[in-house]
């Protein structure tokens, strides 16, 4: 098993205290250094940050938002500081999005932390089946393996059959990509009557690691572990050999909030997975990843102390068209603060060729009341039911679009 390091076995106490201060002093840079946080955090008091619920003071930035932004002043929107001279490299992943690699930072997404989780390091060589081309995802593994140690073979995607020769003549030791390839991979090897055995660990990422894709590879002697992270924030959390949940990275603030909101949801409920990072040259300061999860209970039993996530449940942007109209979550959410609501749920149905809304609430209340601000939110009639205490599944739908075509 493989040990965690002193940062990631110390007191929560002690890891909550240094976040906080890294998150006041991200924000005082950050809107002294550049021109979107100058203006979102312009009020904002860095000095009022003491404890992790204080950041609901300030704003959820969106990929919708980001992309917005970044076509109104590109290349970054605003958010990366002036100072072309700390840029490495610059990449333009779908939506598009633009990212800036900071200089002299080799393991910029801080990817080491899940590939040591894994048991990859030095003297490893690391078959990294991630794309180079446009975007970040191939470097951010590349950096963080040779600062581990490791040497790295760029395979990117596609050319199965080179990749399994590569894979051969190398020696690779570990695999680093999405779940399934290295199967399609391993496959394409043992049809040419020339299997690949050198490969004993993985860490994937970027689609599902279904249990019985876990299973083959166990069968073949090889132990996958998963990463979540994205191009925007890096690391986010990463697997352990005891696989329960996802354990946090050191260099975040993870907070869970009602889709639609900035508003933090309790530890165990389902909801948006919000991301500050505290980058120098592009600080992320309380963006909305668009993926649901959860909060598990307790420590990783491997001795790591941060708190887990239960892996990706789904995404938080549930908006759908009603009526030829669009219905966001955040104007669900809105419905539901405006009558001090908790867990409620919009349920969209069809019945004899017309759409039909349905806000079902937990709890009680006034129902006529809420169906007329749910109209004037959405400029659409609705039906209102109140089911009572803990009624809806704790799954982080806002909107349940059940219409079938």
């Amino acid at each position: 098993m493989t040990a965690p390091d002193p940062r990631e076995s110390r007191s929560p106490e002690e890891r909550e205290a240094a976040l906080m201060d890294a998150a006041r002093e991200t924000v005082r840079h950050a809107r002294a250094k550049t021109v979107h946080y100058a203006a979102t955090l312009a009020d904002a008091d860095a000095d009022a940050l003491r404890a992790r619920g204080d950041l609901a003071a300030l704003p959820v930035l969106r990929k919708s938002d980001l992309i917005a932004l970044q076509e109104q002043e590109p290349p970054f929107g605003g958010l990366a500081t002036d100072d072309a001279a700390a840029t490495a490299r610059l990449f333009l992943s779908p939506g598009p999005i633009a990212e800036p690699q900071r200089a002299g930072a080799e393991d910029a997404w801080r990817f080491s932390r899940a590939l040591r989780a894994a048991g990859i390091g030095g003297g490893d060589i690391v078959h990294n089946c991630f794309s180079y081309h446009l975007t970040p995802a191939g470097f951010m593994i590349d950096g963080a393996a040779r600062a581990l140690g490791a040497a790295v073979f760029p395979g990117g995607v596609g050319n199965t059959a080179t990749q399994a020769d590569a894979m051969r003549r190398f020696g690779a030791t570990a695999y680093v990509g999405t779940p399934d390839y290295l199967r399609t991979i391993l496959e394409a090897a043992d049809e040419e009557g020339m299997p690949v055995a050198t490969v004993t660990r993985a860490l994937v990422s970027g689609g599902p690691l279904f249990p019985a894709l876990r299973d083959w590879y166990r069968v073949r002697g090889i132990r996958v572990q998963q990463a979540y992270g994205t191009a925007d924030v890096g690391l986010v959390a990463y697997e352990t050999e005891a696989m329960e949940g996802l354990v946090l990275d050191e260099d975040v603030i993870v907070e869970i909030v009602r889709p639609g909101t900035g508003e933090p949801v309790p530890d165990g409920e389902v909801g948006e997975v919000v991301v500050t990072t505290f980058d120098p040259l592009y600080p992320m300061i309380r963006f909305a990843t668009g993926d649901l999860s959860k909060i598990l209970p307790g420590p990783c039993p491997t001795g790591r102390t941060n708190r887990r996530l239960a892996g990706w449940m789904g995404r938080a942007d549930q908006t759908t068209k009603v009526k030829g109209m669009f219905v966001h979550p955040e104007q669900v959410a809105r419905v539901a603060a405006a009558h001090g609501l908790g867990r409620v749920r919009l349920d969209v149905t069809e019945e004899g060729g017309r759409d039909r809304m349905m806000l079902l609430c937990e709890g009680e209340g006034d129902a006529a009341a809420v169906g007329e601000t749910l109209h004037r939110e959405t400029r659409l009639r609705g039906d209102v039911r109140f089911l009572g205490a803990e009624a809806l599944p704790n799954d982080g739908k806002v909107i349940d679009d059940r219409r079938t075509l």
